[in-house]
């Protein structure tokens, strides 16, 4: 009670009572450094661990509570330090004191000093899964020290340790995020050898990794048991796959997941865009050009791509006027042109009589000057607007 209220003199003036007194078992002197420990009051769990000594009371208990404490207390020198002392006292350290120690330092992003006790977890026989070892190799991936994790997790597998799907989670999304591509692909294929089902946290990141080499198969297998899971498939899973779709020019199944995420209202800027991509590419002009409307309307044009494949759009169906709004949305919102966006507008000029020199022109002063060159691009915009309105007529 005292402990909880944060009195903690008193808390340790009635401690000392029984202490004292002389009959205080072990489990009641872990209990309190626990309890002292979970508050962050690591000075007062030392004090009660001390009086556990001085009764020549020390059993693998308080040794591992105090452990804990110090990890909260992020005191991570006297955690190692303490740990080390236990044979001096002649207490073993237990499963539960290396899994400990092991969590602390892998956390606080010290691996390097983990793996030696991780090491000496694995001599003692008390390594019964793969939990160890995945902190050390996550912690390891966080740092982005990408070869020591497959070190740690190769002595794993020498050791007969089964690694868990989360384990392999790990290594896919660090090579995946790493560019390597091709060696995410084989631990995939290692986990599905080795039967493991996964869960939906791994299927998003295979669906990630299948759609980045074109592995069409595995991905809609992929997404179809996301979509009978309870949790379902993220928006970002379902982006991937209508972007693979994209690819392939699989118009109804790329459809039946937009139109679902729509349905859901879960349906982003990044879903629209690849949708109108996949339009555009097939030539089905009218349908792309709905789809970029419903973009503009609902306000999910933010990013310079979509800006891009929007613009690209009107200008290539001939429709000047609404690539020219999008051009000056895009300017207003100080969007950057890119090189695809430039393309889109010189050939939008072309096809109104403009010169090859000067449109070369504007993009030389876009580079030297871009408010300057801005400008120019929008006069230059507005005079096809004045030509397309005077043919309209």
């Amino acid at each position: 009670m005292y402990i909880e209220a944060g009195m903690l003199e008193q808390s340790l003036l009635w401690f000392q009572r029984f202490h004292l007194a002389g009959n205080m078992t072990s489990e009641c002197y872990a209990a309190n450094i626990d309890a002292y420990g979970e508050h962050g009051h690591i000075s007062e769990a030392e004090k009660v661990f001390l009086w556990c000594q001085e009764r020549k009371n020390l059993s693998v208990l308080e040794f591992n509570v105090m452990i804990k404490a110090y990890g909260i207390g992020k005191c991570y020198d006297k955690a190692c330090q303490l740990f080390d002392s236990m044979d001096t006292h002649g207490v073993v350290a237990d499963r539960c004191s290396y899994s400990s120690l092991i969590q602390i330092l892998a956390t606080a992003d010290q691996p390097r000093i983990a793996e030696p006790y991780l090491k000496k977890m694995q001599m003692a026989g008390l390594v019964t899964n793969c939990i160890p070892y995945c902190a050390v190799i996550s912690s390891f991936v966080k740092l982005g020290q990408l070869e020591m994790a497959e070190v740690v997790y190769k002595k794993m597998i020498k050791h007969g340790v089964k690694p868990d799907d989360i384990v392999y989670g790990v290594l896919i999304n660090a090579l995946y995020d790493a560019g390597r591509v091709k060696e995410a692909v084989s631990y995939a294929d290692e986990m599905k050898r080795a039967g493991l089902p996964g869960n939906t946290v791994i299927s998003n990141s295979l669906i990630k990794l299948y759609t980045k080499v074109g592995y069409l198969k595995e991905a809609q297998e992929t997404y179809k048991l996301l979509q009978s899971s309870e949790e379902g498939p993220v928006v970002y899973s379902s982006n991937c796959m209508i972007d693979l779709y994209t690819r392939q020019s699989m118009v109804d199944q790329a459809k039946e997941i937009f139109e679902t995420l729509k349905k859901n209202g879960t349906a982003n800027e990044f879903s629209f865009a690849m949708m109108l991509c996949l339009y555009k590419k097939i030539g089905r002009f009218d349908e792309a050009i709905q789809i970029a409307n419903q973009m503009r309307k609902l306000g999910l044009l933010t990013d310079s791509l979509s800006y891009s494949n929007v613009l690209d759009l009107y200008a290539t169906a001939g429709r000047p006027k609404e690539a020219v709004e999008t051009f000056k949305d895009m300017v207003t919102a100080s969007i950057q042109l890119d090189d695809c966006s430039l393309r889109s507008l010189r050939n939008l000029l072309l096809r109104y009589g403009a010169s090859r020199q000067a449109v070369d022109k504007l993009q030389v002063l876009m580079k030297k000057d871009a408010s300057h060159g801005l400008q120019a691009w929008m006069s230059a915009l507005t005079s096809v607007l004045e030509i397309d309105d005077y043919d309209s007529e």
